[in-house]
């Protein structure tokens, strides 16, 4: 006869699984969110939680979902990028803001750095550049992609992190902003100081700034500088970049 055994129960471990990175994106174009979160959802170490179109429908997600990361573009309809990065050290001040964007002026890295950014990645980046700098941020540590970080005074960035930022980079204000579109578009300072209400001293020193701040020596630069990053008037938008990370989702 065949002597029985005590049946030994199996012991079973659950490897503890770590938490997935929660993670909102702010950005206009819906091809662009949906090819984001193909993207970002194929890595288990990423959830897309929300996704918006601007900056108001950010706010407001952001503050009910209160996201690990946001991701959001600069160039938004209505309000900016720049806007939203403020709000959200209010409204979410453990949510880290990464933001993906066409623009490579190094003026906006400073502006975005400024309001709260803690990385920064042009959307012609690869996938992979983009997914890292997501790990980073959510690690704690300041982003920027290869592309900005080579045009980073050398003593800027360090071991990854941005301790300063140019002199250059500073952010122009709103005002500044509007006397831009209206020199680019051809006004004069008399016209520019009729519309803002505001006298033609006033137009002159903000142009002074705003020439100062973007390392700007005429008006014909201005035009230049509004027209490649799409602040002219009637144009909220420039060109549309294409990311180097469609192509794989093709």
């Amino acid at each position: 006869m065949q002597g029985s055994h005590d049946a030994k129960p199996a012991m079973l471990f659950k490897r503890e699984r770590k938490p997935r990175i929660r993670i909102v994106l702010v950005e206009d174009h819906s091809i662009m969110r949906e090819c984001l979160r193909a993207l970002l959802e194929v890595d288990p170490e990423f959830d897309v939680v929300g996704e918006f179109k601007n900056v108001e429908e950010g706010l407001d997600g952001i503050r009910d979902l209160q996201p690990d990361i946001v991701l959001t573009d600069l160039a938004l309809p209505g309000r900016s990028g720049i806007d939203l990065l403020g709000e959200v050290n209010r409204i979410s001040p453990l949510t880290r803001k990464l933001v993906l964007t066409a623009h490579d002026n190094i003026q906006y890295v400073g502006a975005a750095l400024g309001a709260g950014a803690d990385g920064y990645v042009l959307k012609s980046a690869r996938g992979h550049e983009l997914m890292r700098a997501i790990r980073a941020v959510s690690s704690g540590q300041r982003f920027l992609c290869k592309a900005i970080a080579a045009e980073m005074a050398p003593d800027s960035v360090t071991g990854g992190r941005t301790h300063s930022v140019p002199a250059a980079a500073r952010p122009i204000t709103k005002r500044e902003r509007e006397v831009l579109t209206s020199v680019a578009a051809g006004d004069t300072t008399k016209v520019i100081a009729r519309n803002l209400g505001v006298s033609p001293k006033t137009v002159a020193k903000h142009r002074a700034n705003l020439m100062r701040k973007l390392q700007l020596h005429n008006v014909a630069a201005i035009t230049t500088f509004a027209i490649r990053n799409g602040l002219t008037a009637g144009r909220p938008h420039g060109p549309v970049a294409v990311p180097h990370f469609l192509s794989s989702l093709t």
